[in-house]
């Protein structure tokens, strides 16, 4: 009989989730349950229950896992972001590894050809980015994180995977909210003026950007706030403020006003410097960034005659950390500021080699199939929803001899892994990295060999979809 809500279980926890949940069984009645381990035998009340599955939070630990430590964040637990502080850092490791291995194995039906997971160098601090929502608390303002599955800010005034200027800066914004008496944004009302605050850092300049994110024109008193991160923030360099009047769950407008400094930070990754817009996508994780684009540039393979196709390229940072290795590289965005961003490291890196498009990925491999470009590699680094099928069928009409995928979801890899696989493509090798310690994120590198050649893949779309690099430039 399946448990009903409520009732109170003895479990073994004996597997975790992609999520991070403790995965335990209750005469075959399968229980998700946050905060447990691998190993535990648990108290756990059902809080969710399903014909075939439910939800339990942890009541009391009968007997820990050995990979059980004493958890180090204050609100573990309580904020949404991290998962895995209670585990030691070499079983999360272990973990994401086998969960790599487990989705693709489920998908293509073999056991992969997976490298050893690539620990990050440090598991505190790491993130060069951080946006924080402000909310009040006790009539003061305050920044933190969202509890989890909710809009519910909980207070966080160190958080330890993000960078301290970022803690700086928060505690500065919230003080010039409670001297000035600036109200505060309420999202279920689409009232109050600040939202959010968005820091960036660079790891290896140790420039900073502040952003803060209202819901009107102008910030008052903008030049005393301004004064004080100048004063505690020694390596600013930008002070912006992101308009969104949208009543939204995007953090971020389409509107920045630079209040003092410049629009772009600087950065440096594998030897190219990077001038990097607010609303460009950049590796939160510098050193485990470069690590995971050695191994991309490693399979990729590159011997100076190859034709690159980057698509997802952000900034242009992968493709552009091989192009002294090709012949001619295309990356392709759709962001138009971070198309900017690319053209401007590679004209000051003197790559000649290399043209950028803003368009839609997919829209922009048909476009460069149709004018009969092709590629030897491509490139795909996609958001966590993977590839989209029409996607890959353009790629591999394009016959490349070699796609690297990068990977944030090893779910949406092992799937795509899989239609690559009807398309003429084998997964030859893939390898974790962790990017994101501490939670449930993992990065994966995998590289795809042809096995056989597909016909060319034609698909007509509008000529206007694209920029070149030449027209961004002009109309800076």
């Amino acid at each position: 009989m399946p448990l009903k809500k409520n009732d109170l279980v003895t479990l073994h926890i004996t597997g975790t989730t992609h999520e991070g949940l403790g995965v335990g069984r209750s005469d075959g009645y399968v229980l998700f349950v946050p905060f447990t381990a691998e190993g535990d035998l648990a108290q756990v009340r059902v809080v969710k229950a399903l014909t075939h599955y439910g939800y339990g939070r942890l009541e009391r630990l009968l007997s820990p896992s050995p990979d059980r430590i004493e958890v180090a964040c204050p609100v573990f637990g309580l904020c949404g972001g991290c998962t895995y502080w209670h585990i030691s850092y070499e079983a999360e490791c272990r973990i994401k590894e086998q969960q790599v291995r487990t989705a693709l194995q489920k998908e293509l039906g073999e056991e992969p050809q997976l490298l050893p997971i690539v620990p990050a160098p440090s598991q505190t601090r790491y993130r060069n980015k951080v946006q924080l929502p402000v909310g009040l608390s006790g009539g003061s303002a305050v920044t933190g994180f969202y509890r989890g599955r909710s809009h519910q800010i909980i207070p966080c005034s160190g958080c330890l995977l993000q960078p301290e200027a970022a803690d700086r800066a928060a505690r500065l914004l919230c003080d010039h909210i409670d001297r000035f008496h600036l109200s505060v944004y309420d999202e279920r009302l689409h009232r109050g003026l600040v939202r959010s605050l968005f820091v960036r850092v660079g790891a290896a300049t140790g420039q900073v950007m502040v952003v803060i994110v209202v819901n009107g024109q102008f910030l008052p008193h903008a030049d005393e706030l301004i004064a004080a991160l100048r004063s505690e923030l020694p390596g600013l360099v930008s002070v912006q403020l992101c308009i969104n009047q949208k009543q939204t769950n995007v953090v971020l407008g389409d509107r920045y006003l630079t209040l003092w400094g410049t629009d772009r930070l600087e950065d440096r990754l594998l030897g190219n410097r990077y001038r990097i817009s607010a609303a460009s996508f950049y590796q939160v994780n510098h050193d485990q960034c470069e690590a995971l684009y050695l191994e991309a540039a490693r399979l990729a393979a590159l011997t100076g005659r190859e034709r690159v196709l980057d698509l997802y390229c952000g900034i242009g940072t992968i493709g552009l950390s091989m192009a002294a290795q090709c012949r001619e590289l295309v990356g392709v965005e759709v962001v138009p500021s971070a198309v900017q961003d690319a053209a401007i490291c590679a004209r000051e890196a003197g790559f000649e080699n290399v043209r950028f498009l803003c368009a839609d990925a997919a829209q922009a491999a048909a476009q460069l199939a149709a004018e009969g470009f092709s590629p030897d590699v491509v490139i795909l680094d996609p958001p966590r929803k993977g590839c989209d099928a029409s996607l890959l069928e353009t790629v591999a009409g394009m016959d490349p001899d070699r796609i690297v995928y990068i990977s944030c979801n090893c779910a949406t890899l092992a799937r795509d892994a899989r239609l690559l696989r009807d398309l003429g493509y084998s997964l030859r090798e893939a390898r974790p990295f962790d990017l994101f310690p501490r939670t449930s994120h993992c990065e994966t590198a995998a590289l795809f060999y042809r096995i056989r050649k597909r016909a060319a893949y034609k698909k007509p779309i509008s000529k206007n979809t694209f920029e070149t690099r030449e027209r961004i430039e002009r109309k800076k």
